[in-house]
């Protein structure tokens, strides 16, 4: 039976919530009632579990065939499919696919297909409900830029929430995107979103629930 793995980014956090979590269990329990730290003890117990779970870094290989395919980047629902103009990058219309986090899915985050990093950056903004249209273009995000084997180029872009706050990317202008690798990581309810060509073989729907580096989701054509 393989141990449960926790993401690098939650490591320094288990650990810290852990700690003062225990800070607060010591007093309770030498000055109240048994009752109350009963109840205190369930009621951080249930927390520190939430945190471990949110944490949690599944182990994914996934092996194709095809260099075209495009993975799915994250865990969640599919929430749109649609043409519409990108105007950060692109400037003209792209195919834009979101996927939608809540807080019960794993939020590590992969990168779709194999390519040279051309753009990563990062942007401030709002913290505006992820499922939002305009979450896109106003909240904090980050841009990451791949152009395939076939030089052909789609866009992968990280969106904070209202409960997000805090992106990490680790893609790397120069550096190359590999199947199986993590792109980031992003904290709390959040949103993927991908600006892919026109005319992108869609093999999901909306509403669809899609798992990261495991869901094939289409094709470069």
């Amino acid at each position: 039976m393989k141990r449960p793995r926790i993401h690098r980014e939650g490591r320094n956090i288990i650990i810290g919530l852990s700690l003062a979590l225990f800070v607060i269990n010591v007093p309770v329990f030498m000055y109240f009632p048994h009752w109350i730290f009963a109840i205190t003890l369930v009621l951080t117990a249930l927390l520190l579990v939430f945190v471990t779970y949110f944490f949690r870094s599944p182990i994914r290989v996934l092996e194709v065939d095809d260099p075209n395919f495009i993975i799915a980047p994250a865990d969640g629902r599919v929430v749109v499919i649609e043409p519409t103009m990108e105007n950060e990058y692109f400037h003209e219309e792209r195919l834009q696919v979101s996927i939608f986090m809540s807080p019960f899915n794993v939020h590590a985050n992969w990168y779709p297909i194999e390519g040279d990093i051309i753009v990563s950056e990062h942007q401030k903004g709002r913290h505006k409900g992820a499922w939002l249209p305009k979450s896109s273009i106003e909240n904090e995000r980050s841009l990451v830029v791949i152009e395939t084997f076939s030089k052909v180029r789609i866009a992968v872009r990280q969106i904070a929430g209202a409960m997000a706050r805090r992106i990490v990317t680790y893609a790397k202008v120069g550096n190359r995107s590999q199947r199986n690798h993590h792109l980031g990581f992003i904290k709390l309810g959040s949103r993927v979103d991908m600006y892919l060509p026109l005319d992108t073989e869609m093999f999901v729907e909306i509403g669809e629930h899609v798992r990261g580096n495991e869901t094939i989701i289409g094709r470069l054509n």
